[in-house]
């Protein structure tokens, strides 16, 4: 009887490697490790490549342009399992949040937002919890478990695409043409298994998203930043909140350590930034904190001579935060600014508040057990 993961938690699968997060090259040296000579082992890797991320197979035995026996073979040393899909929340205005459970029980959150017409974005998670500790942000208040493996980011969306049965990758129609990686934590401190994610998730032989259509939001890590433009060819957003060094560091206290000059001087080097690939800065509108006419001004001044466009985000309540929203008429002021100088300002309109699961209402349950006890059963 073969053996169908589909239905085994990340708990109780067996503990073997796993081919998610592999690009070719890598899935042929883990075949190679296994005593597969070297030539079949390069052609069969594309053919698995191609069977887990565009036919988003769930274990072996569907591979069926590969032998019984070699099936057999790949099962005993290989795993294909999904993390654990602990639970499933649908907003009124049709936003998904799914809460996934990986290895050694640790959680984090992805959200797949519909979009007005084919557009469609999946919000993914990079890290367990966050260590940035942005005051409007409620994943800040959870403590950093971990990193996100390269494997458990691209796990996100085959986990979502099983859900809305997308499968085998549409070359047209897809519910899913946009990434954005905003969820939980900080992607810049988690670079290389962003990249490595990047490299899946954009080649044409399995999922086949544009780079053009991934964008990567930081909240500031200068130093990764053209590592990013460089190796990750992603769209690039900016977590900005604020125009000023002595509120930023309050709102986003990396802004201590890569003040706005530093931040933005690295924004007009980004590698391929055009006003084609403009970078998105995004601006949480906070009552009475940020969002007078003449931060809107000084908006405008500071990014003089960056390709640029400006995402003005409604700020989103959760439980105990210290911020109110700014009212609709101060947000369209301020647009409004933003908008006479020439910049795209459009508002974000709030998807999927009623679930907690907009812009940075992210927090996993996980915040239930201490982050000292998980980092330990990871240790």
């Amino acid at each position: 009887m073969e053996l169908d993961l589909r239905h085994m938690s990340a708990a109780t699968a067996p503990q073997r490697p796993s081919l998610i997060g592999l690009m070719p090259a890598q899935i042929a040296a883990s075949l190679r490790a296994i005593g597969l000579e070297e030539k079949p082992a390069k052609m069969r890797s594309h053919q698995i490549f191609r069977w887990l991320y565009h036919q988003g197979v769930h274990d072996f035995s569907q591979m069926t342009n590969l032998g019984k026996e070699y099936r057999a073979q790949l099962g005993d040393h290989f795993d294909l399992g999904r993390p654990d899909l602990v639970e499933k929340q649908v907003s009124k205005d049709g936003t998904r949040k799914y809460l996934i459970r990986f290895a050694s029980g640790v959680e984090a959150e992805a959200v797949f937002i519909p979009g007005v017409g084919r557009a469609g974005a999946l919000c993914v998670s990079s890290q367990v919890g966050c260590t940035l500790n942005c005051t409007f942000c409620h994943t800040g208040s959870q403590l950093l478990v971990r990193n996100l493996t390269a494997g458990e980011i691209v796990a996100q969306l085959l986990l979502v695409r099983d859900d809305l049965e997308e499968w085998p990758t549409p070359s047209e129609g897809r519910q899913i043409t946009n990434i954005v990686f905003m969820g939980m934590g900080e992607p810049l401190y988690n670079t290389d298994n962003v990249l490595a994610a990047l490299d899946i998730l954009s080649d044409c032989e399995g999922i086949s998203i544009s780079r053009r259509r991934i964008t990567v939001s930081t909240s500031g890590i200068v130093p990764q930043m053209h590592v990013l433009g460089e190796q990750g060819h992603a769209m690039l957003a900016i977590s900005l909140h604020a125009v000023r060094d002595e509120l930023r560091n309050q709102l986003v206290p990396i802004n201590k350590k890569y003040p706005l000059a530093m931040l933005l001087d690295a924004c007009r080097n980004y590698p391929g930034a055009s006003n084609a690939r403009r970078i998105t800065f995004e601006y949480v509108m906070l009552k009475d904190v940020n969002d007078s006419n003449a931060e809107a001004r000084e908006l405008v001044r500071l990014l003089a001579g960056i390709p640029a466009k400006i995402n003005l985000i409604p700020f989103n309540p959760w439980p105990g935060a210290p911020y109110e929203c700014s009212s609709w008429e101060r947000i369209e002021a301020f647009a409004e600014i933003v908008n006479k100088a020439g910049y795209s300002s459009p508002i974000r309109t709030p998807r999927g508040r009623d679930i907690a699961a907009a812009c940075g209402q992210l927090k996993s349950q996980s915040v239930k057990q201490r982050a000292s006890k998980l980092r330990r059963s990871i240790s």
